[in-house]
């Protein structure tokens, strides 16, 4: 008996298994609103601290320190004391980050609280998505997978909302403290919540708790779990020989798993993403506009980023991974090149903001919407976890990467070289295209177990 025929058999996903999904999914609303809730307070913070362009910089960067430690080492602890715990940790580091830094005494007590905050979020790139992933049923793993993504770019949508209505309300110098700390609250609730899901029915196997397992797979609707704990045992002794937890990941029989995970993580920055993100206000100015309200970019930016994202999970399973995939790059490379046009000739720049908006929303329902969703399915169970950390880290390097990188090629519009920044990121865009068609192969409705037999070559 297969995969396939122990599940997906429902018409739509059962209350529980839509409970577990969101709770565990809302470690990425805490995700996005900690990276972007310092914009709201990095004038009062600059002013306070008497901080320099480079210190600014570093502080506004600092938690993806925090977040690269966090996303290395997540897959050892994730193993040895299960998905759900591991969760419940990272939002105990949310809650330490928020209320530290609405307390912080000094600029570097700040740097360190914002860093905890950072292993919050890099932890919970890799665990979220894996527990999405092991808890899903085929058919429906990709919508539910792509709650995590939703999540991040709601709790961006937040953070902005929060700063705005937080400077509604006449808090004076203490400000910024409200604007950080205001996170708690939910890092508090996700804790609270977490406490009444299950672990995953994968790694309860893995520890040899096939009882628990079963248990767990008849609550999220598979019909025949006892079928389900035998296919995923079958697997995991094909995987290792024995029933082991855990294998190197550097192994010959996972290259293919390991390009794919590497390679989604490296496109999903490359097309510029944390270069807009972080430095929109730049960017405008460099195109020659006088003023661009923060508030309304961040508002428009968002509202895109969140209605799109919302499209990506209502087709992922119906068009699939490569499909979004390939629409998002030739639709971020199309805008890309018109910004890019834009910036050599010095014209048009009414038409940079639908650019940049269209940018976005390809974005949104392509890379955004797929890349954890799929660096979830293409490992085996004995290497998930180090598969996930392998792609989230890659992710988080490739970000501080770019985010570092684009200040010092962007030049204003008209200038020699002022296009090239978006040009490259155009390229990858192509090369992306390139990639996807010829080795990326299609998952979606493919029980996880299936996947692993068609990436090691096994029929």
């Amino acid at each position: 008996m297969t995969a396939s025929s122990t599940q997906d058999k429902t018409a739509s996903p059962n209350s529980f298994l839509l409970r577990c999904s969101l709770v565990a999914a809302l470690g990425g609303l805490l995700f996005g609103f900690d990276t972007v809730v310092i914009s709201g307070a990095q004038n009062q913070l600059k002013e306070l601290f008497q901080l320099s362009g480079f210190m600014q910089g570093f502080m506004t960067a600092s938690a993806l320190i925090g977040t690269v430690i966090g996303a290395l080492l997540a897959a050892r602890p994730s193993d040895a004391l299960g998905r759900k715990r591991c969760l419940q940790w990272a939002g105990v580091l949310f809650f330490v980050s928020a209320a530290g830094c609405a307390f912080a005494w000094d600029f570097w007590s700040l740097i360190v609280f914002r860093v905890i905050g950072g292993l919050g979020i890099g932890g919970s790139t890799v665990i979220c998505p894996l527990y999405l992933a092991e808890i899903s049923p085929a058919r429906w793993r990709g919508r539910l997978g792509a709650f995590f993504q939703f999540n991040i770019v709601l709790g961006i949508l937040v953070a902005y909302l929060s700063n705005y209505l937080l400077g509604l309300v006449d808090f004076g110098a203490d400000e910024w403290r409200w604007k950080l700390g205001v996170e708690a609250f939910p890092a508090l609730l996700f804790w609270l919540l977490l406490r009444n899901i299950p672990e995953s029915p994968r790694w309860l196997i893995m520890r040899g708790r096939a009882d628990e397992a079963s248990h767990v797979f008849a609550e999220t609707g598979v019909e025949n779990p006892a079928a389900q704990v035998a296919v995923i045992q079958a697997s995991l002794d094909e995987e290792t020989g024995a029933k082991k937890i855990s294998e190197p990941l550097f192994r010959r029989i996972h290259a293919l798993p390991v390009f794919l995970a590497v390679s989604v993580a490296m496109f999903n920055q490359l097309d510029g993403i944390n270069a807009l993100l972080y430095y929109l206000s730049p960017i405008f100015g460099m195109a020659g506009f006088d003023k661009v309200s923060g508030d309304l970019q961040s508002v428009l930016i968002g509202a895109t980023n969140l209605v799109f994202t919302m499209l990506g999970m209502a087709i992922i399973d119906r068009v699939g991974r490569k499909t979004l995939l390939l629409g998002g790059a030739i639709g971020t490379g199309l805008c890309l090149l018109g910004v890019a046009w834009i910036f050599t000739i010095n014209q048009y720049q009414g038409a940079l903001v639908w650019l940049l908006v269209g940018y976005i929303a390809c974005h949104a329902f392509g890379q955004g919407a797929v890349i954890w969703v799929f660096i979830s399915e293409v490992f085996p169970n004995q290497v998930r976890s180090k598969g996930q950390v392998l792609g989230s880290s890659t992710h988080w390097i490739m970000a501080a990467a770019i985010s570092w990188l684009f200040p010092v090629f962007a030049k204003n519009a008209g200038e020699p070289g002022a296009g090239i920044p978006f040009y490259f990121f155009a390229a990858m865009m192509v090369l992306q295209v390139i990639v996807v068609l010829r080795w990326y192969p299609e998952t979606k409705g493919v029980p996880l177990e299936e996947i692993q037999k068609r990436l090691s070559g096994k029929k």
